[in-house]
């Protein structure tokens, strides 16, 4: 290949993702949708305007969102999220072989721009061996965890994910799977988006419903 078809090929390359590209600026992130509730079942040829990234590859397959390889680079939603919320959605990994078999992930309460800004969801990460919530760093001590679950791969998982209050409760198939009780919970600017995530593995999402919830009373100050 020459170095003229080489510049050719990156630019094309540039120029596709470029809808999904945001430069990093200081700053709350951009809010494209009203809120407070939202409902998207990715039925169109691309994502939109309503999602951006830094990174990628994200896009639709089939009616599906599809990311794979993004390295931690989420797909976020232009929308900030009530204080206690209920988001659902469905979630496939067709990874089951290599250094991240599984490996589904999400982040919610984040600030819109960057990974582990918020709260990071992971059904069978580290290999397939490790389920957590983790608060702001998915590597450190700050979470819940569980060892006892695989990802299938070419399975599809309902996840729903709500908050009230100061306790995110995670549910897989309609039964509990985590609960992180925080007494310090993240929201407000900086922390209330929502975005889908991966690393290394094939993961599909779909039928995203987002509904906010009562507002729990505030907890008493000590």
């Amino acid at each position: 290949m020459t170095r003229l078809a080489g510049l050719g090929m990156a630019a094309a390359v540039a120029l596709s993702t470029l809808p999904l590209l945001t430069p990093l600026v200081r700053g709350e992130a951009p809010s494209t949708l009203p809120g407070p509730s939202f409902a998207d079942d990715f039925e169109r040829p691309e994502v939109g305007p309503q999602w951006w990234s830094t990174g990628g590859p994200w896009t639709l397959r089939d009616g599906e969102l599809w990311g794979a390889g993004t390295r931690n680079n989420p797909l976020w939603l232009g929308m900030a999220l009530p204080r206690d919320v209920a988001v659902e959605f469905t979630a496939r990994s067709e990874t089951a072989t290599g250094t991240r078999p599984g490996d589904v992930k999400f982040e919610i309460f984040g600030d819109g721009r960057a990974a582990a800004t918020g709260y990071v969801l992971v059904l069978g990460g580290w290999g397939n061996a490790v389920s957590a919530i983790a608060r702001l760093d998915e590597h450190g001590a700050d979470r819940v965890s569980r060892t006892d679950r695989r990802v299938e791969p070419g399975r599809t998982y309902r996840m729903r994910v709500e908050r009230r209050g100061r306790v995110l409760r995670w549910l897989v198939d309609g039964e509990e799977f985590l609960v992180l009780d925080d007494p310090d919970p993240l929201g407000g600017p900086g922390h209330d988006r929502f975005g889908f995530s991966s690393w290394d593995a094939d993961l599909f999402f779909d039928d995203l419903r987002i509904e906010p919830l009562p507002v729990s009373p505030a907890p008493p100050r000590p």
